[in-house]
């Protein structure tokens, strides 16, 4: 028979194991934003968070992850988006409203800060760079399931400049400094892609 208080005890640990995940994450932003990131150490993030260090590397590899952990999954979100809203638009079309859709979700202080954050270190953004293409090959899986009757070659171009106006966007309000919503220009990168297309057509 089943102990009952297995799937209790698993619980409570998932919980628990949540719960410190949290901590570290939020000690970790909290030195990055009073001392900077290259001046805040390991095992400063540990005692913070009321850790040992030994504990830290069961949840984080280096501090990097700790900044990474917090933008990953952009792939993952913009394809669970894509599945609530494909129905009767194109795939460019259901990939710009899908991504302007995720952005109204966050805080534009807690996302100016911190890109900057990511910024700051060349060692996070050239991991960072290496994610783009992860990110593109899950919206292209993304773009097959919902039009299969589009080309391969149609649905990676997609998927391509979705990824490519992230990162232009980004960039852009980033020297903005957040001063207009990142979904405007976001807005403008898709603009930008289709006025081409339609003097490419004309």
């Amino acid at each position: 028979m089943t102990n009952a208080k297995e799937p209790r005890e698993s619980g409570l640990r998932e919980q628990k194991r949540k719960q410190t995940h949290a901590r570290i994450t939020e000690a970790g932003l909290r030195l990055f934003r009073a001392q900077g990131y290259e001046a805040t150490t390991l095992d400063a993030i540990a005692a913070e968070a009321g850790i040992s260090r030994r504990t830290f590397f069961h949840y984080f590899k280096s501090k990097d992850d700790i900044l990474l952990s917090l933008q990953s999954g952009p792939g993952e979100a913009l394809a669970a988006a894509l599945a609530a809203r494909h129905e009767g638009l194109t795939p460019f079309a259901a990939v710009r409203g899908a991504m302007l859709a995720l952005v109204a979700q966050y805080p534009p202080d807690e996302l100016i800060a911190l890109d900057r954050l990511m910024r700051s270190s060349e060692a996070i953004q050239a991991r960072k760079q290496a994610s783009y293409a992860r990110d593109e090959a899950l919206v292209l899986e993304a773009l097959r399931t919902h039009w299969p009757e589009k080309s391969d070659t149609h649905l990676r171009m997609v998927a391509m400049l979705a990824i490519g106006v992230s990162r232009v966007a980004l960039d852009g309000w980033n020297k903005d400094g957040g001063r207009r919503p990142l979904a405007d220009f976001l807005a403008e990168g898709f603009d930008a892609i289709e006025a081409v297309g339609g003097q490419q057509s004309g």
